[in-house]
């Protein structure tokens, strides 16, 4: 099977260990490469709230990508993907998605995924809502997006913080494709 890519975007909004619970999953699929870029902010966050070195996050990536670094691969639609997964995605990058800001890699690269009509998928963490947001997300939606605001489902009965970020990013991640034989609704 030939390799496919996915970029995982991780910003600064809380839930860090959306984006780092995704790239652990996809880890052992020898036919998928990753390619990481982290906001400035996303490794603020890291640092507040878990335990997670910066070391062992990017041992994770297959390849990581500068922030800043516009020239990269994944700021070009030439280079081929599956699509993109930002998570978590604040309402900043949000913002600059739905607006067309690409003033780094990130937005820059999601606005490529966009271009290219390729899956982007936000799993936006803010709330309370305001119009701003909503219309963000609607424009997004417009384009071509996923918004998937993390929403744990409780129907697999999870017994841990782990287990609900575990289900709801490989949720995310089905939108790509990509089975990780999570527990799944079957109905009563």
């Amino acid at each position: 099977m030939a390799t496919e890519r996915i970029i995982i975007g991780i910003s600064g909004a809380s839930g860090f260990q959306y984006g780092y619970k995704a790239l652990e999953l996809l880890k052992p699929l020898a036919h998928i490469e990753t390619h990481l870029v982290i906001s400035k902010g996303a490794q603020l966050t890291r640092q507040y709230e878990t335990d997670i070195s910066e070391a062992d996050l990017l041992a994770l990536a297959d390849v990581v990508h500068p922030i800043e670094n516009l020239g990269a691969s994944i700021a070009s639609g030439s280079f081929k993907t599956r699509g993109m997964l930002i998570a978590p995605c604040s309402m900043r990058t949000l913002a600059s998605v739905a607006h067309g800001f690409s003033d780094n890699l990130l937005t820059r690269a999601a606005d490529v995924i966009l271009k290219e009509r390729r899956r982007l998928v936000l799993m936006v963490r803010e709330t309370p809502l305001h119009l701003t947001h909503l219309d963000n997300m609607r424009k997004v939606t417009e384009m071509g997006g996923i918004i998937f605001p993390p929403v744990p489902a409780l129907y697999h009965q999870p017994q841990s913080v782990d287990e609900i970020i575990t289900h709801s990013t490989a949720r995310a991640l089905d939108l790509f494709d990509i089975d990780l034989n999570i527990k799944r609704w079957e109905g009563k």
